[in-house]
């Protein structure tokens, strides 16, 4: 069996490669298709701010003329710089159930790492850590939920069979509100209200610019120090605020910030499961999207809790319980009563043990794999 990897160059071919996705889920129901123009978008190397700091080098396999797989290769030269280490990426990675075929495509993105200086290739981060990462290994029994990864079984084996590691585990909660909402969980967020002076404040979508300004802060300063996190750039976080707004719809209350004596210590961001929308729509385009938008939204019976975090400052009081409280209770007056809080990584205790105290079960994985290259 001949196998060819080639670099992929050009829009077309770049159309190619995301269009090529669809080959490796034919028949399986669990696959969310991912939007075209998303995708496009999220691989413009001129218009995702992403690439103002980092590069990315596409490439598909091919045997006999056919596709056969396709793989990216990334340098982060801002994760490089803040982790002060040399270790490149791959993602957005599919291939046929052959071990010589992923072989040939991770010795690609190895080697394209290789010649910009990198000793390690970690991932599937698609493109960073800010956007969708982690290959599933348990969990393949239902669809993902918004944002979150989907892969065949036996893509893990393949990269285990390639020699790679296990670097990390993420974790996914599922959540049920009758669950959570326990009389302990009321009486404690109300403590930690009274106590710490908590007050919760909406995101202000009339004054969108300013409110972002400051959960770019709240956020690069919760997560600065999380395993594998860069702070994204203005530019970076203006890209990614624009797309959530279209995504929230009549969700916005389910975004908000926690306000300590009139100074926001914390932030909470929901998302409607629109893939509950989207797994209807099978050839990815942007027409049909529309109409099951239209016709589906109202059945959407669960949100994900994407982002839920407190400044370091502020930690351990309590103050992450109020504002789960207050998502599940402001789901429920949208008639949403199951949530999915992802991901959490796997030695993060504090949000483990709080996911355990709100009766969450874990009930998908997603792993991160390292190969020294």
């Amino acid at each position: 069996m001949s196998i060819t990897v080639r670099p992929v160059s050009g829009s077309a071919e770049t159309k190619r490669f995301i269009k090529l996705q669809w080959k490796f889920y034919d028949g399986d129901r669990n696959w969310v298709p991912p939007l075209m123009m998303d995708r496009k978008k999220l691989l413009n190397l001129e218009k995702n701010p992403f690439y103002k700091h980092s590069q990315i080098q596409l490439f598909i396999a091919e045997r006999n003329g056919e596709a056969v797989g396709r793989i990216a290769a990334i340098v982060n030269d801002n994760h490089n710089k803040v982790h002060e280490d040399k270790v490149g990426f791959f993602g957005f990675f599919e291939c046929i159930d052959h071990q010589e075929t992923a072989d040939a495509l991770f010795d690609a993105a190895a080697q394209w790492l290789r010649t910009k200086g990198m000793d390690t290739m970690r991932g599937p981060l698609n493109p960073s850590v800010n956007d969708e990462i982690g290959m599933l290994v348990k969990g393949f029994d239902s669809p993902p939920v918004i944002l979150m990864t989907y892969n065949p079984r036996y893509y893990p084996l393949l990269c285990e069979g390639y020699g790679m590691k296990k670097a990390k585990d993420l974790y996914a909660y599922l959540l049920e509100n009758k669950k959570v909402v326990t009389p302990k969980l009321e009486r404690g967020q109300q403590l930690v209200r009274d106590r710490y002076n908590i007050t919760i404040r909406n995101l202000d979508f009339k004054n969108l610019d300013r409110d972002v300004v400051i959960l770019k802060d709240l956020y690069n300063r919760s997560w600065e120090k999380n395993w594998g996190a860069v702070a994204m750039t203005d530019e970076e976080f203006d890209f990614l605020a624009k797309d959530l707004v279209q995504v929230v719809g009549k969700f916005k209350d389910l975004v908000f910030m926690a306000v300590r004596d009139g100074e926001p210590v914390g932030f909470a961001l929901c998302l409607p499961d629109l893939n509950q929308v989207l797994i209807h729509n099978r050839n990815g385009g942007l027409l049909g999207a529309g109409w099951h938008m239209m016709t589906k939204t109202k059945h959407i019976d669960l949100v994900r809790i994407i982002v839920l975090g407190v400044l370091p400052a502020h930690r351990n009081k309590g103050i992450d319980a109020v504002m789960y409280h207050e998502v599940v209770h402001r789901a429920a007056a949208h008639g949403v009563l199951l949530g999915e809080a992802s991901w959490v990584l796997e030695d993060n205790e504090p949000m483990n043990k709080g996911a355990k105290l709100m009766n969450a079960e874990q009930y998908k994985t997603y792993r991160i794999y390292d190969a020294a290259i």
